[in-house]
């Protein structure tokens, strides 16, 4: 057993990350129990996000979720329903190494996620002791602090047209690891809904890949699980997190096809 808390607390996502790759994510949004996620480690996702913003999933349930994610080697993130600091921190305690915030419109707002998520000196995350993410065994504060501020990633999301506009100075927040573009609440608020080759959809995403790139930051790819083809040109331009769709989605999609399989067998 190590005696180091950074070598405890690992965030499979942000080596990835680190090293280039493209991270396959998975959303929970109707299981409620932990074998989802072996169910996602099994099937390949390198990580998956319990999606508390769209479902009535409680936080204890999130962080069970969470909690066998993590010891399984696949790191958990929570999007929370509201940006409100007793979301973030909370999610966090409970076993997520990330959170999703999102309808984040500005510098601002994207500060006050990374203040929320991070402990002391690079945010104001309350110490409570006995995390999950640290096997529950005691540490210094200086050391758990920075091992889980190095663990931990900020993802804001843009799903406004003021978001892409203020891509720069967003991007340039310190503490925030990734934007994911929520494609399809884009779109609505661009007043182009369900018109995903619209050319104001590549241009969201290509000044977003610019921005953050030249800040250092990683791009997401949400709300394109029907539209595979346009998901992959947006990684080819730079975007290192696709966001597969849900595990509701799977489920129905497969039993849809199952069914009409047993349905179409002739009887003669």
């Amino acid at each position: 057993m190590s005696d180091a808390a950074r070598d405890i607390v690992r965030n499979n996502v942000r080596d990835k990350l680190a090293r280039g790759e493209v991270v396959a994510s998975m959303t929970v949004r109707l299981a409620r129990s932990i074998e989802i996620a072996r169910i996602a480690k099994s099937a390949g996702f390198d990580t998956i996000y319990v999606d508390v913003e769209h479902s009535s999933l409680s936080l204890e349930t999130t962080g069970q979720i969470c909690i066998a994610a993590m010891e399984i080697g696949i790191a958990p993130f929570v999007r929370v329903p509201s940006t409100r600091p007793e979301h973030v921190s909370r999610a966090l305690d409970a076993g997520a190494l990330g959170v999703i915030a999102p309808h984040i419109r500005s510098a601002a707002e994207a500060r006050a996620v990374v203040a929320s998520a991070k402990f002391p000196p690079h945010g104001g995350r309350s110490t409570g002791g006995g995390l999950p993410h640290l096997h529950y065994r005691s540490f210094p504060a200086a050391e758990a602090n920075a091992a889980m501020n190095e663990a931990t990633i900020v993802v804001v999301q843009f799903e406004t047209a003021d978001a892409i506009e203020r891509a720069e100075e967003i991007a340039g927040v310190e503490g925030v690891d990734m934007v994911l573009i929520g494609t399809n609440d884009l779109l609505a608020d661009m007043g182009i809904p369900g018109q995903y080759e619209h050319g104001r959809v590549r241009e969201a995403y290509a000044r977003t890949i610019a921005a953050c790139r030249k800040h250092g930051k990683h791009v997401g790819v949400g709300g394109l699980a029907s539209r595979p083809a346009l998901a992959a040109e947006f990684v080819k331009m730079g975007a290192r997190y696709v966001s597969t769709g849900t595990d509701l989605t799977f489920l129905l999609a497969e039993s849809t096809a199952r069914a009409k399989q047993v349905h179409s067998i002739a009887l003669s």
